[in-house]
């Protein structure tokens, strides 16, 4: 009952004039990003963060949530009819979704992605209400030493289990952490890192980084792509999107099985909707009479992805809300976002500001209703955006960069900093090091820093204090497990490539 009575207040806060349009604002936006291939909600959220500063902390974190689960409804259009994924997480979306189009029944596959992206989500919701407050009582006996092991956990979870080699998601994190130093040291008052730069005393500014090696760096990625010309002759009607009896009947249970899938990997730092996406199409295929139909238009293989991808859009809000620990890229810019309103996200958020979390929540639910009104009347309003050239896109996407970072603090510093991020963002993306450890250490580096010396203060120096709590020592046991695998996954990587170098060898010779 009492979870009822806030999700009441929650409403009466989320239905103000005000956040309703903000909200609405959100997931339009996020669809339509979403749509688009190849920029994503953290390129958008990026962009947008300096609108945020002009309104109240709800409402900015209602419209970042929006673009958020928006890009997740509206990231698979492309897949679908292009075979070009909207967001990362709708690449598995391709795999069934393209082959449904090539066979005539791209309608079906857009309204059923639609359906089960609503079903993962307001399950997600659900999960969210039930369990975000029973966490968020559990971490309020959590002490600094305990909050410092579990971010160092989320940390290296994220570097570890993100794409790509271990080693470079390590080595990505340290790099955030060493920029999260620079600036003037709040206790001491000594400046760190500036090298007598005086902009950089207040240290380097999120925003300038997330658009920097989000937005700047997929623009420069992106030159040279075309957009296909096919879309336009594509015509999707309301009778060509019916699903047939059969289809309702494939559908629904791969929808469920993907909302768990979905909801588990949401709340793990360091997964996200990518590895939710990939996980559920892996279950599907699993439990398959006819494993043999993934891959040439099995309707199982779009709406189990989608169903998880949407879930893990709102589950991942549990980690970073309660506990203050963001769980993917996106949830850092979040954490960041609340940060800069003056808001610390943890435990007593709820009590603190429990009109800005139940509001939120409430949200989720009127922006997925919007969702599914939007997307299925608008379908073909989005398919005829996929028209629009990237040589108009882009260059007024950087337009809209350079504008947002400079209205921040009037500074033409913090344009420079963006472009440079965005050649380093570039360069990591063509090196193959993720750019999102990077961000979440830069803005979990202050957080862990502060809690490691308030441990350090209370137990005069002593070490023990990580070990002998049962919690921190939980939290550093798994973090250590974590880093052995990633050392034994690079050394495992050396020697395969070292194996095929020498095979190729000895196929010359």
């Amino acid at each position: 009952m009492e979870v009822l009575g806030m999700l009441g207040m929650g409403f009466a806060t989320a239905l103000t004039p005000e956040n309703l349009f903000y909200c609405f604002l959100g997931v339009f936006l996020g669809t339509f990003i979403g749509v688009l291939p190849g920029i994503g909600a953290l390129a958008t959220i990026s962009m947008l963060l300096p609108l945020t500063f002009h309104v109240p902390a709800t409402t900015a974190i209602i419209m970042l949530a929006g673009i958020y689960y928006g890009a997740s409804y509206g990231g698979s259009t492309a897949s679908i009819l292009l075979n070009l994924p909207g967001t990362p997480s709708a690449a598995v979306a391709c795999l069934d979704g393209y082959p449904m189009a090539k066979q005539g029944r791209a309608g079906v596959a857009l309204f059923m992605t639609t359906i089960a992206s609503f079903v993962g989500a307001s399950l997600g919701i659900v999960i969210l209400t039930l369990f975000a407050p029973k966490l968020s009582e559990v971490a309020l006996s959590f002490g600094p030493a305990d909050y410092f092991a579990m971010m160092l956990l989320g940390l290296v979870a994220a570097a570890t289990l993100a794409q790509g080699s271990p080693a470079k998601g390590i080595a990505m994190v340290l790099f955030g952490l060493c920029l999260g130093m620079v600036g003037t040291d709040v206790q001491t008052g000594q400046q760190r890192f500036t090298f007598d730069v005086p902009y950089l005393s207040d240290g380097v500014s999120l925003v300038a980084i997330a658009m920097g090696i989000f937005g700047v760096a997929e623009v420069i990625g992106s030159i040279g792509r075309v957009t296909n010309a096919e879309v336009a002759a594509q015509k999707i009607t309301m009778r060509s999107m019916m699903p047939t009896k059969a289809d309702w009947k494939a559908s629904w249970k791969p929808m469920l099985r993907g909302t768990g899938v979905g909801s588990f990997f949401g709340a793990l730092p360091g997964a996200g909707g990518t590895i939710a996406s990939f996980m559920s199409y892996a279950v599907e295929k699993k439990v398959a009479k006819d494993p043999s139909r993934f891959g040439k238009g099995a309707i199982e293989g779009i709406t189990a992805p989608e169903s998880a991808n949407n879930a893990a859009a709102q589950t991942a809000f549990i980690p970073t809300l309660t506990l203050g620990i963001p769980g993917d890229s996106v949830m850092a810019l979040m954490l960041g976002a609340l940060i800069i309103q003056g808001i610390q996200p943890g435990p007593r958020l709820m009590t603190e500001y429990p009109e800005l979390f139940w509001g939120l929540i409430a949200s989720f639910w009127l922006g997925n209703i919007m969702l599914l009104i939007l997307n299925i009347p608008l379908i073909g309003l989005w398919v005829r955006m996929l028209r629009i050239p990237y040589s108009i896109l882009y260059p007024a996407i950087l337009l809209f960069i350079c504008i947002g970072v400079f209205s921040i603090n009037n500074s033409y510093f913090d344009v420079l900093v963006v472009m440079a991020f965005g050649v380093l963002g570039y360069v990591m993306i063509k090196l193959k090091f993720e750019p999102a450890p990077l961000l979440l250490g830069f803005i979990l580096g202050p957080l862990m820093e502060e809690h490691l010396r308030r441990a350090m203060l209370l137990s005069r120096g002593d070490l023990a204090v990580f070990y002998e709590r049962p919690i921190s020592a939980s939290f550093l046991g798994v973090t250590a497990i974590l880093l052995l695998w990633a050392i034994y996954a690079s050394i495992r990587g050396v020697s395969a490539a070292s194996r095929l170098r020498a095979q190729a060898k000895a196929a010359e010779g």
